[in-house]
C-alpha cells in the first residue's frame, strides 16, 4: 500500500470514529436544552468566583451570574417567547424560505440548475459552487437559505453526491466567511471595533473601512482551492461509501429536460427578476435615496438597504416564482401559491423546534457571562507568552478559532479580544489592520464544525433530505477536512502574503507607526 494510500485509510477511519461518536450525541434539539442545564449548573457553582477578568470596554470586573437565583430564573421564564421570537436566524430562515419555497416548487429553481449543468463543465461545478457561496456573503445570511440546500439539489441534478454539493457549499459560505472580493457589511463593522482599540493606544489613528479589502480578496482563492480539491477528492469518494441515498424520492430535483415551456417561463421569470434588480439599482444609486444611511452609505448595518437583505431575497424569488409557476402551468390559481409557501413551513417544522431550544441556549450563555470570561483569560494566556509578532498572529488565529467554537458572533468576539491584541501589538510595531486580518482568518475556520452555530441544525436539516440519517456527527466529520486544511493553509497564507508585502487593503499597512 503506498503512502497517499496509507494517509487516505486514516483519514476515512478518523472520519468515521468523529462521525460515529457525533451520531451518538442526543438529538440537537435535546443537545441544546442539554447544554441549557450545563449552563445554568456552572453558572451557580462559578459565582461569586473572583477569576480577576477586567472587562477591556467597560473596564468591570467580569463576573459569573447565577441563572438559577429567583430573579434570573424568573426572567428567563417571563422573557423565553420572546427569546425565541428574537432569536435572529429564525425570521431570516423562514422569511427567505417563503420565496424560495414558491420558486422552487413553481418549478423555476429547477429549471435554472438544469440551464446552468448545460453550461457549466461538469469538472468545474465545485469551484463555481464554492465561488457562488463566497459571494452570497455581501448578502448577509442568504447563503445559509440559498446556496447550501441549491448546492445539494445542484450536485443531486449532476449526478454527484449531493452532500458533497452541501458540503462545498457551507465550506465556502460559513469556513471561507472573511474571503470575498465584494465588499460587505461585515468590513466597516470589524474595523470600526479595530479603530476603537487602536484609539486606545494612539488616539490619532484612522483606519480604512476597507483595510483588509486585498486580503481577503486573495483569500478567496485560497477557499475555493481548498473547497474544490477537498470535496472531489476526500469528501465525496468517502461519501459515496458511507452515505447512501435514501431520501423522499418526491422530494428529489427532476431530471428530465426542460421542455420549451419550460424555457419561455424561465426567460420571463428571470426577466422578471432582472427588471426587479434593476429597480433595486436605481432606487439605491438615487440622490437622497432612502435606502441608505444618514451618512449616505449603502454598506453599513444602518442602512435599510442593509436591513431589507432577507426581504429582498423574499420578493426576488416569490415574483419570478408565480411567473413561472403560472407560465409553464405548474400554479393554476392563488391556492397553489399559498400550498407552496405552506409545504415550505411544513419542511421547516423541525428546524424550529430546534431554533427554540437554541436561542434559550444562546440566550443563557450569553447572559451567564461565561463565552465573556473564556474570551478574557484565553487572550490574556495568549499575551502573557510574550511571542514574536507572526507566532502570536498564528496564535491568535487558534485562539479565534477555538472560542469560536462557542462564541459564534464574529463582532461579539471582536468586541471582546480587540482591545486587548490591537494595542499589545501596536506597541510591538504591528498595525491594527494585520491583527485584524489574523483575526478574520481564525473567525471563519471552525464555523463548520461547532453544532452551536445558529444555522448548524439547518445543514443537518438539509442533508437529511437526501440521506436520513445525518445527525450532528455526520456534519461534523463531513466538514473537518476543510476546518483543518484551512486552518493550516490559510495562516500559512497570510504569513506568505505578509512577508511578500502585498497590500492588505485600501489605506492599510503591516507596522506601526508606518513607514
Amino acid at each position: 500500500m503506498s503512502g497517499s494510500q496509507e494517509s487516505s485509510t486514516l483519514l476515512n477511519r478518523i472520519l468515521d470514529k468523529v462521525e460515529r461518536v457525533g451520531n451518538k450525541l442526543p438529538d440537537p434539539a435535546v443537545m441544546f436544552f442539554g447544554l441549557l442545564v450545563i449552563v445554568w449548573v456552572l453558572s451557580y457553582l462559578l459565582a461569586g468566583i473572583n477569576f480577576n477578568a477586567i472587562h477591556p470596554l467597560t473596564g468591570n470586573n467580569v463576573e459569573i451570574t447565577n441563572l438559577l437565583a429567583g430573579d434570573k430564573m424568573a426572567d428567563f421564564l417571563a422573557n423565553m417567547v420572546n427569546t425565541f421570537m428574537g432569536f435572529a436566524p429564525l425570521g431570516v430562515v423562514l422569511v427567505a424560505m417563503l420565496g424560495v419555497g414558491v420558486a422552487e416548487r413553481s418549478g423555476f429553481i429547477n429549471v435554472a440548475i438544469k440551464l446552468m449543468l448545460n453550461v457549466t463543465p461538469k469538472m468545474l461545478l465545485t469551484p463555481v459552487l464554492i465561488l457562488i457561496a463566497i459571494v452570497s456573503h455581501t448578502a448577509v445570511d442568504a447563503g445559509y437559505v440559498l446556496v447550501i440546500p441549491l448546492g445539494g439539489v445542484i450536485f443531486y441534478a449532476a449526478g454527484r453526491h449531493p452532500l458533497a454539493g452541501i458540503a462545498a457549499a457551507f465550506a465556502g459560505v460559513s469556513g471561507g466567511f472573511s474571503a470575498n472580493f465584494v465588499p460587505s457589511a461585515i468590513d466597516p463593522l470589524l474595523q470600526g471595533y479595530t479603530l476603537a482599540a487602536a484609539q486606545i493606544y494612539d488616539p490619532s489613528i484612522q483606519l480604512n473601512p476597507l483595510n483588509n479589502y486585498f486580503f481577503t480578496a486573495a483569500s478567496s482563492l485560497v477557499v475555493v482551492a481548498v473547497g474544490w480539491f477537498l470535496t472531489d477528492k476526500v469528501i465525496e469518494p468517502r461519501l459515496k461509501k458511507t452515505a447512501t441515498i435514501d431520501g423522499d424520492q418526491e422530494d428529489m430535483p427532476v431530471l428530465d429536460d426542460v421542455t420549451p415551456r419550460d424555457r419561455k417561463a424561465f426567460y420571463a421569470a428571470t426577466l422578471t427578476m432582472v427588471l426587479g434588480l434593476v429597480a433595486l439599482f436605481f432606487a439605491a444609486t438615487a440622490e437622497n435615496t432612502p435606502l441608505a444611511d444618514p451618512t449616505g452609505e449603502l454598506a453599513s448595518f444602518a442602512a435599510p438597504l442593509m436591513q431589507m437583505i432577507v426581504p429582498l431575497i423574499f420578493l426576488l424569488f416569490i415574483v419570478p416564482g408565480i411567473v413561472h409557476g403560472y407560465i409553464s402551468g405548474n400554479f393554476k390559481n392563488s391556492q397553489d401559491v399559498i400550498k407552496a409557501m405552506s409545504k415550505s413551513m411544513e419542511d421547516m417544522a423541525y428546524y424550529m423546534v430546534m431554533a427554540f431550544f437554541c436561542a434559550l441556549f444562546i440566550k443563557a450563555f450569553g447572559d451567564s457571562n461565561l463565552g465573556t470570561l473564556l474570551s478574557i483569560k484565553g487572550a490574556q494566556f495568549l499575551s502573557s507568552l510574550q511571542l514574536s509578532g507572526g507566532v502570536t498572529m498564528v496564535g491568535l488565529i487558534m485562539l479565534v478559532a477555538f472560542i469560536n467554537l462557542f462564541l459564534g458572533s464574529s463582532s461579539a468576539k471582536w468586541a471582546l479580544l480587540s482591545p486587548i491584541f490591537v494595542p499589545m501589538l501596536m506597541q510591538l510595531g504591528y498595525s491594527p489592520d494585520l491583527t485584524q486580518a489574523a483575526y478574520r482568518v481564525g473567525d471563519s475556520v471552525s464555523n463548520i464544525i461547532t453544532p452551536l452555530l445558529p444555522y448548524f441544525p439547518l445543514v443537518v436539516l438539509y442533508c437529511q433530505r437526501y440521506v436520513k440519517g445525518t445527525g450532528i456527527g455526520s456534519l461534523v466529520a463531513m466538514m473537518l477536512p476543510f476546518t483543518f486544511t484551512l486552518l493550516i493553509l490559510w495562516s500559512a497564507f497570510l504569513i506568505i502574503y505578509w512577508m511578500i508585502g502585498f497590500p492588505l487593503g485600501i489605506q492599510a499597512n503591516y507596522i506601526y507607526p508606518a513607514g
